[in-house]
């Protein structure tokens, strides 16, 4: 199956605009025959684009296990939480061994969350030289930033540094408090790749619908009509990933009115569905 693509920013790649997250059932220990099965149903699915992070429990040793004969037909990414040159390099050290890998397709800052961390990156020793430094030698083909606190944060690290891509939350309850949509516009119009999270809000909104199904598509389509590359979502069975294969594939704008229907309706519990933000 093939999936729709879009550029990822100025990177040259075409992302299948679904990608696998890293969450669900692979932020797991000992859940192997789950994990494969998601893993697999991406691939059946025409899913080519990977996530994991070093903080994500057993993400990358099972993606390196399910995607073995896959490296050269996929899109392979992870982060790292290490604020230092040393500690990112031994994060990168054990997320290529675990990812059976030579090399990431990008590489991520993850979760910069205050103005003194994203400094402090840049500083003599900090991660920033780590990441640069493995661009540079081609143990990964590009790098990023990722961040869901605020939005000024994340702004200030692109405007520090030289990043490929962004991660942020695209959902519709982002409108009401701090939103990062803005962000993503202008990231993705300074050529950055602009992938999408949070969006379902950790399976929330669906839970809250009577018809989970339609509003996890309802969901999908309001995040691809943002300014977005492509959006990565976790699952827990292989049901799930086909269904978010099958919005991808059945996926139609949404026009501006029917985009604020939906942040109008889920205002009123836009604080509970943010739950990632301080």
């Amino acid at each position: 199956m093939t999936l729709p693509t879009r550029p990822l920013g100025r990177t040259g790649h075409q992302a299948t605009i679904i990608g696998l997250g890293g969450e669900g059932v692979l932020r797991t220990y000992d859940f192997e025959a789950d994990a494969q099965a998601v893993i697999n149903a991406a691939l059946e699915a025409g899913i080519r684009y990977f996530e994991s992070a070093r903080a994500y429990s057993g993400s990358e040793a099972y993606l390196g296990r399910g995607l073995k004969g896959h490296r050269d037909q996929i899109f392979l990414t992870s982060k790292s939480h290490g604020r230092t040159y040393k500690e990112a390099m031994a994060h990168l050290s054990v997320t290529l061994k675990n990812l059976d890998t030579d090399h990431l397709d990008l590489w991520q800052v993850h979760d910069v969350r205050s103005m003194a961390e994203v400094e402090a990156l840049g500083a003599p020793g900090g991660a920033y030289e780590a990441f640069r430094q493995a661009k540079e030698k081609g143990w990964t083909r590009f790098i990023g930033v990722t961040g869901h606190h605020d939005p000024e944060v994340l702004r200030r690290a692109l405007d520090l540094y030289e990043f490929d891509t962004v991660l942020l939350p695209v959902n519709p309850a982002e409108p009401a408090q701090a939103s990062f949509l803005p962000l993503a516009a202008e990231a993705l119009a300074r050529g950055l790749g602009v992938i999408g999270m949070k969006v379902l809000c950790r399976g929330k909104l669906p839970r809250m619908s009577e018809d989970p199904e339609a509003l996890v598509w309802e969901l999908l389509a309001y995040a691809w009509s943002q300014a977005v590359s492509l959006v990565v979502v976790g699952a827990d069975k292989p049901e799930q990933v086909r269904l978010l294969a099958a919005a991808a594939r059945d996926f139609a704008p949404m026009t501006p009115e029917e985009q604020r229907s939906l942040e109008e309706a889920v205002a009123p519990f836009a604080s509970e569905l943010m739950y990632y933000k301080p």
